[in-house]
């Protein structure tokens, strides 16, 4: 069975970004679950299991940096990702400022 997690860091304020909207769709844009980052930054617990597959987990990061009172860069960041045939746990984690961001496949 495969499991998705993510954690998402603020790194103008070295801080977790809580409270940030994400959502999972699989290759064809159908649902795989949504969610809000925890207090530490953290989303888990998105519906499976998920089966081998391309998907995209979307952060509502203009949304996000608005809220705050920030102006951003990028309204939505997309990290499109494949699943291999097999089991395991993937991890996405998303370090995010108004103009930049990076990611990397976690464990």
């Amino acid at each position: 069975m495969n499991t998705l997690s993510t954690h998402v860091l603020d790194a103008t304020a070295g801080t977790p970004a809580v409270g940030l909207h994400v959502s999972l769709t699989d290759a064809d844009g159908n649902s795989s679950g949504t969610g809000i980052t925890d207090d530490d930054g953290r989303l888990s617990g998105f519906a499976g299991p998920l089966t081998e597959g391309t998907y995209h987990l979307t952060f509502a990061t203009g949304d996000w940096f608005s809220q705050r009172g920030i102006s951003s860069f990028y309204p939505e960041v997309t990290v499109t990702f494949r699943i291999p045939e097999g089991s395991g746990h993937f991890h996405v984690p998303l370090l995010l400022s108004p103009y930049s961001y990076s990611t990397y496949r976690g464990s």
